[in-house]
């Protein structure tokens, strides 16, 4: 994998991945109607102030991706989106969202092993553009929670800055820093591990709507023990979590 630290030559792909959609959007109605909606969601997200709300009542998404790989400034694409809403400890189970879109590139044989996706679904899956902006208009204003948020955060990113030339602007919480924080003697926080930890069962691993699923039981389980820790707003979780990991 080349060496990706240096910022101009980040900027650079950036650039370059973001070359061809802003042009050919120019020419597509659609396509330019789905970046003006993208763009609008970010824009009313800045203006939220978050920290006043009530943990027991804010409505989140928990959310995962399946990509290609892990570097989203090196070619690698967004396979499926898959998220669900929580309102306070309440998983709503009903309301999900899934979606596979077509990364424009063969998916590695280790990825379709271990995520079920194949190279033809993902050939006849809707274009990134789509799935970005079916996956927003689903989170809407809310608050987007994953496990191990760094890898999610660069693809969204990515796609955001690649389809409509904007960054991401909700705030993030990451399920692996608040176990961290909660449990601070456990040798591994993975996915798997914090599963075990709290009794969460397993239904089916890298599948982003399933991964997401059990995430957000897991942010169920951690809740009685941050409410315990008199911890009651957003803000309040934001300052400890930033306090903790300084």
């Amino acid at each position: 994998m080349k060496d990706m630290r240096p910022a101009g030559r980040m900027w650079h792909l950036y650039k370059m991945g973001g070359l061809t959609p802003a042009i050919t959007s120019m020419f597509d109605v659609q396509s330019a109607q789905q970046m003006a909606f993208i763009r609008s969601i970010m824009k009313e997200q800045r203006k939220n102030s978050l920290y006043d709300i009530p943990l027991a009542t804010v409505e989140l998404v928990v959310f995962d991706l399946e990509t290609t790989g892990f570097s989203p400034y090196n070619g690698d694409e967004i396979i499926s989106f898959g998220a669900i809403a929580v309102e306070g400890a309440a998983v709503k189970e009903n309301e999900t969202f899934y979606s596979i879109v077509n990364p424009k590139r063969a998916i590695p044989d280790t990825v379709v092993e271990l995520t079920g996706i194949t190279n033809e679904m993902a050939a006849n899956a809707p274009e990134l553009l789509n799935g970005l902006r079916e996956f927003l208009e689903f989170v809407q204003q809310k608050v987007l929670v994953a496990h191990g948020t760094g890898h999610d955060k660069h693809f969204l990113n990515s796609a955001l800055w690649k389809t409509s030339k904007i960054n991401l602007s909700h705030r993030m919480l990451d399920t692996m820093m608040i176990g961290k924080w909660l449990n601070p003697r456990l040798k591994s926080y993975d996915l798997d591990t914090l599963l075990d930890v709290y009794g969460v069962d397993v239904t089916l691993r890298h599948h982003a709507l399933e991964d997401a699923r059990m995430t957000a039981q897991l942010w169920s389980r951690f809740m009685p023990e941050i409410q315990s820790r008199d911890i009651h707003t957003l803000g309040d979780l934001y300052a400890h979590l930033s306090h903790h990991h300084q």
